[in-house]
């Protein structure tokens, strides 16, 4: 790769070439000039010489006295110091200041001699034979009655010509060179004058890229130079305020994830850690600069992790998993979120997972279940007891009014407290199996099991003088435990029937476009204040506690649909307007074989 320049030596060179190219032509031509006027002149004085001894010649030629001529000429010539030579129509030399003319050859075809005869004046440049040397020769003709009878040339050797315009060259060449050293020295200073503030510019810009912003920018009187100054110097205040902001921001940002109790890794999109704050370090009891750059393989050796990691980074959306894991404190148990992470444009550049212990919590959880299982099994024997002998009371031959009255409440509260060990034992049942193993699914008819459902519902519509209208487009299938989707079902058209008044419909209606599966329960009884809707699917929840009670609810019948549409990864959610009905919709992944509808959406 070619070596930079400077912009000194990139300007100094240019400047000088255009000073040389303008001196080089200017001095060819002064040259040319001078030497084309020096010719000229000799020209002119050559031929002045000739018009003097034109006049002492003409006297001389009739009568013609040769010897007169020759002497003439060369007392002339000597003091002239030009040869001088008169020469006859016929080409014959009547004289010569510099030879003798019986010697000499003819000259009629002289170009001067010809010319002069000719047009009255000649010359030419050519070399003399006589002389043996390159003469400088101008012809006048001598009239007499405007007739040509001589012709006076008068001539000098053109090395005397070539001497004195060699010194003119001279001059001129040093006078060139002179001037050259000028332009030189003048390029040099104004090409140092351009450099020298963006010289400055640089050294105040890399000033600035090792973190100096107080770096001087200089002032200069060029205008483009003092503009770039100008927008460097404000660049340089607003990296510094960008610098300063993120710095802040970073500090801020350091802060937060320092002073978070859960852990915090950034994985960008092929697997490597970006970072990490300090509770994810302890975590995995590493160092916060040792792990970016490090996959979640070399950070956690757990399979779990991993495989969580992978499907974070395969998906947009956020998941949650409990992870357990193994530190040197004993086996913890990580609830790991995933979310997104993007850019500044928005364009998704990996996953963020925050991780919170969750172990204490998780073994509270596990007590409390336990407990509500063991309670459940304990008191469900002696209820089955009390039960069984009110039973046979009943069937006794009692007679007491009051005492079958009281055992018929006996009775039933016995039932009712039989409902909510049942609720009780399903629940815990759920949440075990959910925990422990991924629930059965089978390709399930769905008309099949709502068909079911109402069924099982049907001694109870019966009584409450209520109808169930199923609407399911035939063939309709989806991935799922069928007794526990039914068993939701059944819940939800408990309550409906629970609440709706005698004569009234309850429509249970089902649609899929193969994407989402959506079964909704709506009815047309008191519905439910928008206050109590977020606590409707909490456990032992009343609306109504008083109205509940008298209607044999157990308050885990909403708690249960809940835990069963979680196990199959849906969502279950209520529409309700008070005084005209509530829309129960749960919503399961489909399969790709729905009818291409979907239910409306809650308004």
């Amino acid at each position: 790769m070619q070596g930079k320049k400077r912009l000194l030596w990139q300007l100094y060179p240019a400047f000088l070439f255009i000073g040389l190219i303008s001196i080089i032509p200017v001095t060819w031509y002064a040259t040319n000039t001078l030497e084309a006027f020096f010719l000229k002149q000799t020209s002119d004085d050559l031929a002045a010489r000739a018009h003097m001894t034109e006049d002492r010649i003409l006297p001389l030629l009739e009568p013609l006295d040769e010897k007169a001529i020759d002497a003439l000429c060369k007392s002339m010539g000597k003091r002239a110091n030009t040869r001088i030579t008169v020469i006859s129509p016929a080409g014959r030399v009547y004289g010569d200041s510099l030879s003798d003319p019986s010697t000499m050859d003819n000259h009629r075809e002289r170009p001067e001699v010809v010319a002069a005869f000719s047009t009255g004046r000649g010359h030419s440049l050519r070399f003399s034979k006589t002389l043996q040397k390159k003469l400088m020769y101008l012809g006048i003709a001598v009239r007499r009655n405007n007739r040509p009878v001589a012709v006076v040339r008068t001539s000098i050797p053109v090395e005397t010509i070539n001497e004195v315009i060699s010194g003119i060259q001279g001059k001129i060449a040093l006078a060139a060179l002179l001037i050259a050293l000028i332009s030189a020295g003048l390029s040099f200073i104004v090409s140092r004058r351009i450099s020298r503030p963006m010289e400055v510019i640089r050294r105040a810009a890399e000033s600035c890229s090792i973190g100096n912003f107080d770096a001087v920018f200089p002032a200069t009187n060029i205008e483009e130079i003092e503009k770039v100054s100008t927008a460097m110097k404000e660049m340089a205040a607003g990296i510094r305020d960008r610098v300063e902001t993120i710095t802040r921001q970073h500090n801020e940002l350091e802060a937060v994830l320092g002073s978070m109790l859960e852990g915090v890794i950034a994985i960008d999109l092929e697997g490597h850690i970006l970072s990490i704050n300090g509770a994810a370090a302890r975590l995995f009891d590493t160092r916060r600069l040792k792990a970016p750059g490090m996959t979640i393989e070399e950070l956690a050796r757990n399979t779990r992790l991993s495989r969580f990691v992978e499907k974070a980074l395969q998906k947009s959306d956020s998941i949650r998993e409990d992870i357990p894991i193994r530190t040197g404190d004993g086996d913890r148990v990580l609830n790991a979120r995933s979310t997104s992470l993007m850019d500044s444009r928005g364009g998704r550049i990996g996953t963020l997972l925050v991780m919170e212990d969750v172990t204490r919590i998780r073994e509270l959880e596990n007590m409390r279940r336990d407990f509500v299982a063991n309670v459940s099994h304990e008191i469900k024997t002696p209820i089955t007891a009390i039960k069984g002998f009110v039973e046979t009371l009943t069937d006794s031959a009692m007679e007491t009014g009051d005492a079958r009255r009281f055992l018929g409440i006996i009775q039933k509260h016995t039932h009712r407290l039989e409902a909510i060990i049942d609720d009780l034992l399903s629940l815990s049942r759920i949440e075990r199996e959910s925990e422990d193993t991924e629930i059965i699914r089978e390709k399930s008819n769905i008309g099949e099991v709502l068909e079911s459902a109402v069924q099982l519902c049907r001694v109870k519509t019966g009584a409450r003088g209520v109808q169930v209208k199923v609407d399911c487009p035939q063939n309709l299938t989806v991935a799922a435990n069928a007794h526990l989707l039914e068993q939701a079902l059944v819940n939800l058209l408990d309550n409906a029937i629970r609440y709706s008044p005698a004569g009234e419909e309850i429509l249970l209606k089902a649609r899929s476009d193969g994407e989402v599966l959506e079964i909704s329960v709506s009815d047309n009884g008191c519905g439910i204040a928008p206050e109590h809707i977020p606590r409707l699917f909490e456990r032992f929840y009343r609306v109504d506690k008083g109205r509940s009670r008298s209607n044999g609810g157990t308050g885990l019948g909403l708690a249960i649909v809940k835990h069963i549409v979680q196990v199959h990864r849906g969502e279950i959610t209520v529409c309700s307007d008070p005084g005209k009905g509530s829309t129960f919709t749960i919503r399961l992944p489909g399969n790709r074989h729905g009818d291409g509808s979907r239910l409306p959406s809650c308004r």
